[in-house]
């Protein structure tokens, strides 16, 4: 039994014991409350350190589960809705809120309809993607902006994607999307990132009337952008399902892409790298046509960079879903770097196709306030008559010169007969012919071969003029399809390619006749072979061509009423002219053939006569 001394000082002992472990623990929460200001001030004046050289300690090694269903996330602006996916981290695809599937006002294009994975997913060896469940982060400061993707590959990589909206004002914005993939090395060993690629997505025809030329694959090196179309898979040495490769890898690829008539996929690298790309064709039914159609799919492979253990790095893309509207993307070189004019691929004469684009949707611009529903048609008609005004000139000279060939028809008829034996003398004659009554004989058609640019170029804007998709005139309901008011026994009724023939018809009518008789006829045949060529063809095409023959039939009436002076001939002085010249030396040749061949001693032996024994 302890006395009163005993339990006083068991009292004052357990006291300081549990005081002592009282401020013990106070210390230990000031002590740590102190290291976590000092680390907090060493990284606020510690420098930032560079995106692309991020070591393992700045990130989450061990990404969160992956979800076990699909998990999807929309970024939207006023233009776009990108849908992006957790199977594979990346855009399954982007609807367009203003434009539409033809024929309705309710289904939007959609781009990556057709696609394998998602737009900014990582496929590996054979360009098979890895479609693998991705965590997917939601930033709550920016909702609906950014979104952010985590997964472990079976590599031991750590992939992290994060895709941002474009939200300045700059030109194109909405279409963009900023694309930031970070990869970390978990694994053991070094990795070469080369071995893997982005894919980019795939592009098919919207419907039956954008045919396989539209549709293709491109990318841009050293300044120049190359297309390739659908149709280049089939046959020769690649075959029609062989992978193609594209660029040679010691050059830097500014971006890559796929497209179709109206629209385009692109992946541009914030810094260009030497790498490569690859595309695939694959079979696909759309919606309005039974028989399948060439789908093109692409991927751009990453920069050939080596991740140690532990390591990490981010490449930054900008990721371009949008249409080939060209005043647009000429902007955008001022703000996203140079080539994005360069996305629609007008061809040898593109150097024509950009301006008229320029000068339709100028005019479109001033109509649309006058008469909304018909401005693109009126702009499409404006534009031809501006440019058939532009060479008048051209078309004046060809329609004299040909007139008066068309009077000196007699007299090379009578050339013809009396020289049907020696072509050359014949045109030795025909020449001085046409100089003794001041004529060039090209005179005719070189205007003509001069208006090849102009036509082909007028040609392939309108082709790619998504600016026309939707928009009607007169009876017209899309000026970017056929115009086809109804089907007869499942035969579209097109109207507009009629009257396209007919004008072209009576346009040829009216143009002096030159040559013999079957070129003649071939020329009439001529209005005919374009009507089945182009029945099919956007109403847009057949409206400025028909446009075209009405202001070349007027233009021609009106050069008729002008009268032409008569044909006299004129004192021939001075020398032949070159054309004279070399038709004389032609005959001169001849001449000399033939006496050498009549005067050549026949050497030929006599199978009679015995032949001299020789040898042995």
């Amino acid at each position: 039994m302890y006395d009163k001394k005993t339990w006083v000082i068991l009292t004052i002992c357990g006291s300081l014991l549990a005081a002592n472990f009282y401020y013990m623990n106070k210390n230990q929460q000031a002590q740590a409350e102190l290291r976590a200001r000092e680390e907090a001030l060493q990284k606020s004046t510690a420098p930032l350190k560079d995106p692309a050289a991020v070591t393992t300690a700045d990130l989450t090694v061990e990404p969160p589960p992956p979800p076990t269903e699909e998990e999807l996330v929309v970024l939207e602006n006023d233009k776009m809705a990108f849908t992006l996916t957790s199977i594979g981290g990346g855009v399954k695809f982007a609807e367009f809120k203003t434009e539409f599937e033809v024929g309705s006002k309710t289904d939007h294009v959609r781009a990556n309809r057709y696609g394998s994975g998602p737009i900014g997913a990582i496929a590996g060896a054979g360009e098979n993607l890895e479609n693998i469940s991705y965590a997917y982060k939601p930033d709550e400061s920016v909702p609906n902006k950014k979104a952010v993707f985590i997964a472990k590959l079976s590599s031991g990589l750590i992939a992290k994607k994060t895709f941002s909206l474009n939200e300045g004002p700059e030109v194109g914005a909405p279409y963009l999307l900023s694309f930031d993939l970070q990869l970390e090395n978990a694994a053991a060993n070094a990795i070469n990132l080369n071995q893997w690629s982005i894919f980019i997505g795939e592009a098919a025809p919207n419907n039956k009337v954008e045919g396989g030329q539209y549709t293709g694959f491109f990318w841009r090196n050293n300044g120049s952008t190359h297309f390739k179309g659908a149709a280049s898979f089939k046959g020769g040495m690649w075959g029609a399902d062989q992978l193609r490769q594209t660029n040679p890898s010691e050059e830097k690829i500014e971006y890559a892409g796929v497209t179709n008539q109206f629209f385009a996929t692109v992946l541009r690298p914030k810094e260009s790298a030497s790498t490569n790309m690859w595309a695939k064709p694959t079979p696909v039914t759309i919606p309005d046509l039974s028989t399948a159609v060439t789908s093109v799919r692409a991927g751009l492979q990453l920069p050939v960079a080596s991740l140690n253990p532990h390591e990490a790095k981010t490449l930054s893309y900008l990721i371009f879903i949008g249409p080939k509207h060209n005043n647009m993307l000429q902007k955008m070189d001022k703000v996203w770097g140079n080539g994005w004019g360069d996305v629609i691929d007008y061809g040898w004469f593109w150097w024509v196709s950009r301006p008229l684009n320029w000068v339709l949707n100028t005019y479109h611009n001033v109509l649309d306030g006058l008469t909304k529903n018909w401005s693109w048609g009126l702009a499409i008609i404006f534009l031809t008559l501006t440019v058939r005004v532009c060479i008048w000139p051209l078309h004046a000279k060809s329609t004299r010169t040909m007139k008066r060939m068309s009077k000196l028809q007699p007299e090379m008829a009578k050339l013809k007969e009396k020289y049907a034996d020696d072509p050359n003398k014949l045109n030795t004659e025909m020449m001085g012919l046409y100089k003794t009554f001041g004529i060039n004989p090209l005179g005719g058609c070189l205007p003509m071969f001069i208006q090849i640019p102009i036509f082909y170029g007028f040609f392939s804007m309108l082709r790619y003029a998504v600016e026309l998709r939707g928009h009607g005139f007169l009876w017209i309901h899309d000026l970017s399809q056929p115009d086809t008011f109804a089907h007869v026994a499942g035969v579209p009724i097109n109207i507009l390619p009629v009257v396209m023939a007919i004008t072209s018809f009576l346009q040829i009518q009216m143009t002096p006749k030159t040559g013999d008789k079957m070129q003649q006829n071939m020329i009439k045949f001529m209005p005919f072979m374009f009507f089945f060529f182009c029945y099919n063809y956007a109403s847009a095409l057949a409206l400025y061509w028909t446009t075209q023959n009405i202001f070349s039939i007027g233009q021609t009436w009106l050069m008729n009423k002008i009268p032409e002076p008569e044909l006299k001939a004129r004192v021939i002085t001075g020398k032949k002219s070159w054309v004279q010249r070399a038709a004389d030396r032609q005959a001169e040749i001849q001449r000399e053939r033939k006496a050498g061949q009549q005067g050549m001693k026949d050497v030929t032996p006599d199978p009679k006569k015995k032949r001299p024994r020789t040898g042995g």
